[in-house]
């Protein structure tokens, strides 16, 4: 399931994105990489411990908790910190798996593990440059009706599965800046959120047509709630 979420950020909110962004400490991206992920990886990203990254963090973790296309989709459970990245001219991220476990930092301040584990059940890109500064840094993802490239507007959000073969193509030019994350969902299966993200929009649907006193509308919240304890794991 593919879920995306135009302007989850405004345009000054991606101006000032960008505008933090642009005198921030860069890395290579092999430092964060996996042995595997490391072979394919040609990107730079931002120092997670500097108080740019921690302020972003936190502003972006803000928008996304308040949007509710977002939480219903993914129904969260833990969200790994965002990360940022940049791709500019020749730079690219090879076909790859993200890691099906990761070791949640200690805080937004810290690059030491908690010591809890986060499963990523779903990935997240948020794109933050204008499609048309840059050429080539398509996400392209592998699904079983082919492949698919995507290039977002700025400030726009994709969801996908974490288990997807994946590549962030090169950029021929101009320069590429997204976030990146994963989410733990309180339900596992991709095919059970779908199920549940679907229903759950017709029930705001309904509702806006018949009102939250209709019986049919309550009784579909009903068989909501009801699959959501079947399914729910936390």
């Amino acid at each position: 399931m593919f879920t995306i979420i135009d302007a989850l950020l405004s345009p000054a909110e991606v101006s000032q994105f960008n505008q933090a962004l642009a005198d921030g400490p860069w890395q290579e991206g092999k430092i964060s990489a996996g042995s595997q992920a490391a072979q394919v990886k040609n990107n730079q990203q931002l120092d997670d411990a500097s108080p740019i990254a921690h302020t972003l963090r936190g502003a972006l973790l803000h928008k996304l908790a308040a949007h509710p296309v977002f939480m219903s989709s993914a129904l969260p459970n833990h969200i790994y910190p965002p990360k940022f990245n940049r791709y500019q001219q020749g730079a690219h991220y090879g076909l790859h798996v993200d890691s099906a476990i990761m070791p949640m930092p200690l805080d937004s301040h810290s690059a030491h593990s908690s010591g809890h584990m986060l499963r990523t059940d779903v990935s997240a890109t948020v794109f933050l440059s204008d499609p048309n500064s840059y050429d080539g840094g398509e996400l392209s993802i592998e699904t079983q009706f082919g492949l698919q490239h995507i290039k977002l507007d700025a400030g726009s959000v994709i969801l996908y599965p974490a288990s997807s073969l994946h590549q962030v193509n090169p950029v021929t030019k101009g320069c590429r800046v997204a976030s990146f994350f994963w989410i733990e969902s309180l339900v596992r299966s991709h095919e059970q959120r779908a199920t549940l993200f679907d229903l759950d929009q017709s029930i705001q649907a309904l509702t806006l047509t018949l009102g939250n006193n209709n019986p049919e509308v309550k009784r579909l919240s009903g068989v909501y709630h009801n699959l959501m304890r079947c399914w729910a794991r936390h």
